[in-house]
């Protein structure tokens, strides 16, 4: 019997953040450098495939419904946890401050999923709040995430590309 899809693109970018949480929790209990190597690319192509559809479609259809400073805070933080994804991705476990740069991703992202879907005023509540379509943004979502998905299994994702900087 097949299940209706959620759509809303805030419950999709929840369960991004959720999948993301458990993989560095996974990297945290893990052992071995071909593991953590392992769970580290996953946690990165994640964090790409995330940060593209965010920044390609989420977030340009929020400009001028929600806050404007919580708009460029969030890609301020993307674009600095991107240095970190490139290095993590680029690096091995075996380096010395790979783990390091690993545990200060997964505080960054943290206080990101704080201010997109914790704090008060949030603004996934903004979203909800404004005159958005969160179901045709979230089918735009979900196609753009099935090509990335496809793309990072084929040929590779591309280093992380900043944006304000």
């Amino acid at each position: 019997m097949a299940t209706k899809t959620d759509t809303d693109a805030t419950h999709i970018l929840q369960a991004d953040h959720r999948e993301v949480e458990g993989l560095f929790s996974k990297y945290e209990k893990s052992s071995g450098i071909d593991r953590k190597r392992e769970i580290a690319q996953t946690i990165c192509n994640e964090l790409k495939i995330h940060t593209m559809i965010e920044e390609e479609i989420f977030y340009p259809a929020l400009k001028g419904k929600i806050e404007e400073s919580l708009l460029k805070e969030a890609y301020v933080e993307h674009d600095d946890a991107k240095v970190l994804v490139n290095e993590i991705a680029e690096g091995s476990p075996n380096e010395d401050f790979y783990d390091a740069k690993v545990s200060v991703l997964k505080e960054q992202i943290e206080h990101h999923v704080r201010e997109e879907e914790k704090m008060q005023d949030n603004m996934f509540q903004q979203a909800r709040a404004a005159d958005v379509d969160l179901n045709a943004l979230g089918e735009q979502l979900l196609a753009r995430k099935k090509e990335l998905k496809a793309q990072a299994e084929t040929s590779g994702l591309p280093p992380a590309k900043a944006t304000t900087f």
